[in-house]
């Protein structure tokens, strides 16, 4: 038999009917895994089949809506719709959640960003999808409004050179699958991932455009990343992408930071699609993610509990090394901050 095929693939599928032995979750990830796939293909052959360029209409939170964001929407949404094992979905493009009919209606609730960074689409840089899942409770939006505690899976989805998911159970590690375009399946590549344990790269993510507008400790970090820690100053990355840049944060090391300011006090990135599942990945792959100073203390984004759909949140996200150079500059500035 040739060794270039693998006749045991460790595909999703298998990975999650191990590790839950819940049937109704293998269908939810493989209806999530085909939307991925969907869009991977959208994303591939957007210049081709001419999906670049906006779609005349805005999302939820007022962006403008890419035809390409109109499309992963309606394939994420049509995919969870029919698995039959969904009950409310909430998407960031949708103002409203998505009530399932009851003849196709299950156990799960989903909430979603169907094309994060898609305002990097139209010149070819990385896209992706994130989400998290909870359990129907009522029936209603209010089983998605609770913090991160109750969000039973979490993940996102990379789309570029590769198409890389990336998911946890709550208490599990994380583990990351690479779509085989030859067999059309999730196959597990990634095992138990970690943050490095020395920290890692030394690399800051955020958009310095926002400098004017960040507290003195957010400002006097950054300024250390730059200056140095301990005579090596920092290398900064930033995509624009929150799934290309967390994941690079994850694989490589460094801090990302998206934190409140004066211009946008409660934070920029979406609490329920965005902060709680890369709070999830993060903390349960050995890293710190944290809100900052926001609302008065500096807390956990997982224990955030969202008061609204489409509500914001502060991010600060990264390995215990990175993070607690923004905990000693809140920390010189009188701030009660929390021990690593």
């Amino acid at each position: 038999m040739s060794d270039k095929f693998d006749v045991d693939a460790p595909t999703l599928n298998r990975f999650v009917m191990k590790n839950t032995k819940d049937p109704e979750l293998v269908i939810l990830l493989n209806s999530l895994a085909t939307s991925f796939k969907l869009i991977a293909s959208a994303v591939g052959r957007a210049g081709v089949a001419q999906l670049y360029g906006l779609a005349g209409e805005v999302n939820s939170t007022g962006d403008d809506q890419k035809k390409l964001d109109v499309m992963s929407n309606d394939m994420m949404i049509n995919a969870l719709v029919n698995s039959g094992v969904c009950n409310v979905l909430v998407s960031e493009e949708n103002e409203e959640p998505i009530v399932v009919p009851a003849d196709k209606a299950g156990k799960y609730c989903v909430a979603f960003d169907p094309l994060d960074g898609s305002s990097n689409i139209d010149c070819n840089v990385s896209v992706g999808t994130i989400f998290s899942v909870y359990e129907k409770k009522e029936g209603s939006v209010n089983d998605l409004l609770r913090s991160g505690a109750d969000c039973i899976c979490a993940g996102y989805c990379c789309y570029s050179s590769a198409v890389e998911l990336v998911f946890t159970f709550n208490g599990g590690t994380v583990e990351g699958f690479c779509l085989d375009p030859t067999i059309g399946e999730f196959v597990h590549t990634r095992f138990n991932m970690k943050f490095p344990s020395d920290g890692g790269k030394r690399i800051y993510s955020c958009n310095e455009g926002n400098f004017i507008h960040w507290d003195q400790p957010i400002k006097d970090a950054v300024d250390a990343f730059k200056n140095g820690i301990d005579g090596k100053p920092y290398s900064a990355r930033y995509v624009g992408s929150m799934v290309a840049d967390i994941h690079r944060t994850l694989l490589y090391g460094g801090i990302y930071i998206y934190p409140a300011d004066k211009k946008s006090p409660k934070g920029k990135l979406r609490c329920l699609y965005e902060g709680i599942p890369m709070a999830l990945i993060i903390e349960q792959a050995g890293g710190i993610a944290s809100t900052g100073f926001f609302e008065g203390k500096i807390g956990r984004v997982a224990e955030l509990t969202p008061d609204a759909i489409h509500c914001k949140c502060p991010i600060i996200m990264g390995g215990p090394r990175d993070v607690g150079v923004v905990y000693d500059c809140y920390k010189k500035a009188g701030i009660d901050t929390p021990s690593l």
